[in-house]
């Protein structure tokens, strides 16, 4: 049995949702403006109905945001051999083979999975291997379920390659409102599915590039999980 599903289940107990450290500042800074805002208009307005207005509206917001930031400990119970999981949580957009001309040059089984405002924006390594390499685009902001967007809108590449020897390519993309891409993988670093290889800030998509003849494990329009869902066996 692989060694990271030992250690899971060992720290089983611990507390398995957090906020996640890139919305620290968002979430504080924001709380801090919200309280201000709030104590002017119960000082200074007579009519109190904007008070609990901007307090009803801005208070949904700000718990939108809230859960947009968390940062749950998942632990995938199963085999990993030859399983690729959600690398988010989402929904899936695309499932068609693609030509991938920028590394592989040959057709690839793309995998899509959209992320909206209202899900969790960490990501989570699709499978265990090792990291290849790292590269970041800069590009566009279309709308992230946009065929387009896999292309030219801004994007960091992720390539891996788990112990088989199979390379896949898992890209982050920037949506219409995201404006930071946050990557923690690094080259030549092993990776685990378990661990959080990135982030990315508001609406957003993750591609995963698999070899052609992949089994297929999701349908379009599926909600996924991420580290939890298994969209893909290798051959």
């Amino acid at each position: 049995m692989p060694h990271r599903l030992i250690m899971g289940r060992r720290i089983r107990k611990l507390k398995n949702v957090r906020l996640h450290r890139e919305g620290t500042d968002t979430l504080v800074y924001g709380l801090v403006a919200l309280v201000a805002i709030a104590m002017i208009l119960w000082v200074y307005v007579d009519c109190k109905l904007f008070f609990w207005a901007f307090v009803i509206v801005f208070g949904t917001i700000y718990s939108i945001v809230v859960n947009f930031f968390r940062c749950p400990k998942r632990y995938f119970d199963d085999d990993t051999e030859n399983i690729v999981v959600a690398p988010a949580d989402g929904k899936v957009v695309v499932i068609e083979e693609v030509v991938e001309d920028e590394y592989f040059h040959d057709k690839r089984l793309m995998i899509s999975i959209f992320m909206s405002l209202f899900n969790v924006h960490a990501n989570w390594f699709p499978v265990d291997g090792k990291v290849k390499f790292v590269h970041h685009q800069n590009g566009n902001y279309h709308k992230a379920w946009l065929p387009k967007a896999s292309e030219e809108n801004e994007h960091a590449d992720i390539m891996l390659e788990t112990p088989a020897g199979t390379e896949i390519l898992c890209r982050q993309i920037a949506g219409a409102v995201a404006r930071r891409i946050v990557t923690y993988a690094k080259a030549e670093e092993d990776c685990y599915i378990d661990e959080h290889l990135g982030f990315i800030k508001f609406g957003s998509r993750v591609d995963v590039y698999l070899p052609v003849g992949t089994e297929v494990c999701v349908k379009m329009g599926q909600s996924t999980t991420g580290n939890r869902t298994v969209i893909a066996r290798l051959k």
